[in-house]
């Protein structure tokens, strides 16, 4: 064999391992992500419990006093669970996330796709569960007025639309852009259908403000320890490092199958 040749097949295969280890270090970011911001909204639900302990007894006046209004299609304990997918699927993924946190966005945006695969398949359902840790930990309102629009979104039968677009622009976490109603109408502008006079007035009023906090309490009762809590059939499986989207699917593919 020449020294060219020889030259040429060294190159080739400095060049697969590159790309093998530049294919690890990118699975690796994913990962860290992923566990690095899940620390951040753990942190926040630490500081909502401080915050809540130190008002108890108040009467803050918030503009959020008032009825407890579920949105349309709400089912479950105090109609706190909005439903996504055949209720007879095989699997059920019980999601409970903050809008404002930036774990929940990274979890969205890795299992988004194979999310909507199964539940358009008939095989998933998912019931998301709203919380508002963020809120408490840094202030502000967005938290809980996006949840409060994602309501308002589910009265018009465009909740899952709006809660992917909602994740797709979500703001620094430090940044309470979510508080602005005009950034959640440009938002719903998004959503063909959405931007009607009916959700601008729900979202004005913050007509499912009192749901929104009442799913929070229960979120906080509940024992969990940070958002995203992701359950498949029970089973905590956010916590488990190993899970993938690919292995999300193949357990509800093989449930479906009996």
């Amino acid at each position: 064999m020449s020294e060219k040749n020889r030259e040429g097949k060294r190159t080739a295969r400095d060049r697969m391992a590159a790309e093998r280890e530049k294919q690890k270090a990118a699975e690796k970011r994913r990962r860290t992500l992923i566990v690095g911001a899940s620390v951040v909204c753990v942190l926040g639900l630490a500081a909502v419990i401080g915050v809540i302990a130190a008002n108890v007894g108040k009467d803050d006046g918030s503009e959020s006093a008032g009825p407890v209004v579920a949105p349309s299609g709400a089912q479950g304990e105090d109609s706190l669970t909005i439903p996504a997918g055949e209720e007879d699927a095989a699997s059920t993924l019980v999601v409970w996330e903050d809008f404002r946190c930036p774990a929940c966005k990274s979890f969205e945006d890795t299992y988004r796709s194979t999310i909507h695969e199964l539940t358009d398949a008939g095989q998933l359902r998912v019931e998301y569960r709203l919380a508002t840790i963020i809120d408490g930990n840094l202030g502000g309102s967005g938290s809980r007025n996006a949840a409060n629009a994602a309501a308002c979104a589910q009265d018009a039968g465009k909740f899952v639309e709006y809660h992917d677009v909602l994740y797709q622009n979500q703001p620094p976490e430090t940044d309470d852009a979510f508080a602005d109603n005009d950034k959640l109408f440009e938002l719903a502008a998004k959503v063909e259908g959405l931007d009607t006079p009916a959700f601008r007035t729900c979202v004005e009023e913050g007509t499912h403000n009192s749901w929104v906090e009442k799913s929070n309490d229960a979120f906080r009762s509940g024992g969990f320890t940070g958002t995203p809590t992701v359950l498949l059939d029970g089973k905590n499986i956010y916590q488990d490092q190993s899970m993938t989207p690919q292995k999300l699917k193949q357990r509800v593919q093989e449930a479906a199958q009996g």
